[in-house]
């Protein structure tokens, strides 16, 4: 008979905390490992906890609204069998492990690193191991690395994982040239040169998604396979309030607003997303940079870029969310059929946010079939 503690995850290089914003379960629920447990917020958006483990949940030892240390004891999985004197004994010993400092993270490669590629210097996450080609995980507009938060620690444990900045985003240069889909895909191209890979699983998001297509488009023989999210290039339709809005948005009011277009629930926004997204916003280049990618990409409120995946011979696979209000979910509907489709409920354009679990296991499943 075990007791099981249920600890504040740790979710990016960024996170030291968390809140409990809300229990789903309560204390005598019967759980399984997949089970929604409860919502946690983020510097990035609210996300739903996972139980991981199967039990009873015995103790809620953290309550709602209390602010937590990553490792810190959220609640305690544990048998009918065992009393309540031994859970009480259990938490009042339970000590929170230390968690290693920024130099300890860049020690063991779990810190971002810069390469240069096409003359561009271009910040990225590589972490994880394993035989077979990497993960390589593309963000889409205005976004960067971080947007994989959620997931690229959960397929790093069994695949080496790699995130990067685009051009113009995150920490990477901040001037572009030629920015159609093709010029980005020879920007993968390099990277991946750069770090001596010859084949990879890419995981694309929204203009990240048409970039990986791009790719496996012009090099069919280093595209291991495609799961497109959300993806862009799909069709015509976009909603062009927030590209527009993005590219425009100076204050937090108005930041908040474009930003909860984004997910099915605006609460999930949280105030440090929106401080994040303003404070990459101010940096030299960035206007200039988004401003040619929309006006290549999006030209009139559409969507230029327009591909037949259809047509590709990669393994491919397609997720979404059904409450997308940037890219209609009709795009997605409309390659049923064709290829393995999943329709997230509950998910608006950021499923590997909002749904984060399952779309790792998605992910997973795809790779290891």
């Amino acid at each position: 008979m075990t007791i099981i503690a249920i600890t504040m995850p740790k979710w990016g290089l960024t996170m030291t905390e968390g809140k409990v914003l809300g229990w789903l379960k309560q204390e005598g629920d019967a759980l399984r490992a997949s089970d929604e447990l409860l919502e946690i917020e983020t510097t990035k958006i609210t996300n739903v906890m996972e139980a991981g483990e199967t039990g009873t949940l015995r103790r809620v030892v953290a309550p709602e609204g209390a602010t937590l240390p990553i490792g810190g004891l959220l609640a305690v999985l544990a048998p009918a069998e065992i009393s309540d004197a031994e859970i009480d004994a259990f938490v009042a010993g339970f000590v929170v492990p230390e968690v290693a400092d920024a130099n300890d993270a860049a020690a063991e490669g779990a810190a971002p690193r810069e390469v240069e590629a096409v003359g561009r210097r271009l910040r990225y996450l590589d972490i994880g191991g394993g035989d077979g080609p990497p993960i390589v995980l593309i963000h889409g507009f205005g976004a960067d690395l971080n947007t994989w938060m959620f997931n690229q620690p959960v397929l790093a444990q069994s695949h080496r994982t790699i995130a990067f900045d685009l051009p113009g985003h995150g920490g990477s240069t901040k001037t572009v040239d030629a920015v159609e889909p093709a010029n980005f895909a020879e920007t993968v191209a390099s990277f991946l040169d750069a770090l001596g890979i010859g084949r990879a699983h890419l995981v694309g998001h929204s203009m990240g998604g048409a970039i990986a297509a791009s790719f496996a488009c012009s090099r069919p023989e280093r595209a291991a396979s495609l799961t497109l999210i959300a993806s862009a290039a799909l069709g015509a339709d976009i909603n062009s309030a927030f590209i527009d809005g993005f590219i425009k948005m100076e204050r937090r009011r108005d930041a908040q607003d474009v930003l909860r277009l984004l997910v099915a629930d605006p609460e999930l926004v949280s105030r440090a997303m929106v401080e994040d997204v303003l404070r990459y916003k101010r940096l030299d280049g960035v206007a200039a940079a988004l401003g040619a990618i929309a006006a290549t990409w999006f030209p009139g409120g559409r969507q230029r870029q327009l591909m037949d995946i259809a047509a590709l011979e990669t393994a491919m696979q397609i997720i979404w969310g059904r409450e997308d209000r940037v890219i209609p979910v009709a795009q997605a509907e409309a390659a049923a059929g064709k290829m393995p489709l999943h329709i997230l409920d509950g998910a608006g354009h950021l499923p590997h946010m909002e749904k984060s679990a399952e779309t790792n296991r998605l992910i997973a499943s795809f790779l290891s079939s």
